[in-house]
């Protein structure tokens, strides 16, 4: 067996969607299995049928022993295979909103009254494999289909570095699942220009608004300078995937600016992935 991926984070994060992406991509796919079975179970896969990819769900419904001890069933695991851990999260205003538009229990909801205290409760108790995630997603704001595109970057389909150029708004939280996050909001904000504010960072009266600044090239050009003095090293290292968040206050001009001008100056020698997390939010 080659490649075991262990798929978990918050419940109401995406496991099960996740999961659903994996098996697309030819994943063999168990979900719910007490973890201290795992070991066991891989082996007996692993002798009979010689898979090549398979991932496994693990939720907080393993006892707190089996999650307290997860470290000890990693080492196990990697007998058999590289095992990379994904982990998802979700902020919590969005968990709220997710359980109760599906109206369905927290898995902890038998241990606490409120969902908070459920919430809060798996965070602690995940916290042991959290800190063995190889691969972390922030759901938040993501359908599935953005799910699947951030999988298929940050697992590398090939063996080429891929960057994540990401734009978001500080006013709808930090992306937790940055490698790098620039601060742009002290750059000359088109917002405040009734004529601009319409438009994003893509069209051509903003671009032209903040070329103008010698504040906005500098930024630019050191940012970019950074990426170009150190993107090799992560490539050498065998990193899959490098994630640069850029925010601006809303995420629409800025920001967004930011990351087409580094996708232009990048693209060449790079392979890119944007994401521009607050589209929906644009006027």
């Amino acid at each position: 067996m080659k490649r075991i991926l262990i798929v978990t984070g918050q419940s109401g994060s995406g496991k099960s969607s996740a999961l659903q992406v994996l098996e697309d991509l030819g994943y063999y796919c168990i979900d719910n299995l007490p973890l201290a079975l795992l070991p066991e179970i891989v082996a007996k896969l692993d002798y009979e049928n010689n898979l090549e990819l398979l991932a496994l769900g693990v939720d907080v419904r393993s006892t707190r022993a089996d999650l307290e001890e997860f470290d000890d069933v990693f080492a196990l695991l990697q007998q058999h295979g590289e095992v990379e851990v994904i982990f998802l999260t979700t902020q919590d205003k969005e968990l709220f909103a997710r359980f109760s538009a599906s109206r369905r229990p927290h898995p902890l909801s038998n241990r606490f009254q409120s969902l908070s205290l459920c919430i809060q409760e798996e965070k602690n108790l995940l916290l042991p494999i959290q800190m063995r995630a190889t691969v972390s997603i922030d759901t938040t704001d993501k359908s599935v289909h953005d799910l699947k595109h951030v999988l298929l970057s940050k697992l590398g389909q090939n063996e080429r570095l891929i960057l994540i150029l990401q734009s978001f708004g500080y006013k709808h939280g930090i992306p937790l699942d940055a490698d790098y996050v620039f601060d742009v909001r002290h750059l000359p904000n088109p917002h405040w220009d009734l004529e601009l504010r319409q438009y994003s960072g893509l069209d051509q009266p903003v671009q032209d608004f903040l070329a103008q600044s010698d504040q906005v090239h500098e930024m630019f050009n050191d940012i970019h300078h950074f990426l170009e003095k150190w993107l090799p090293t992560f490539a050498e290292g065998h990193r899959h995937y490098m994630t640069v968040s850029i925010g601006c206050t809303g995420g629409q001009h800025r920001s967004v600016y930011i990351v087409d001008r580094l996708r232009q100056a990048l693209e060449a020698k790079w392979s890119i992935q944007v994401l521009h997390r607050e589209m929906k939010h644009w006027s």
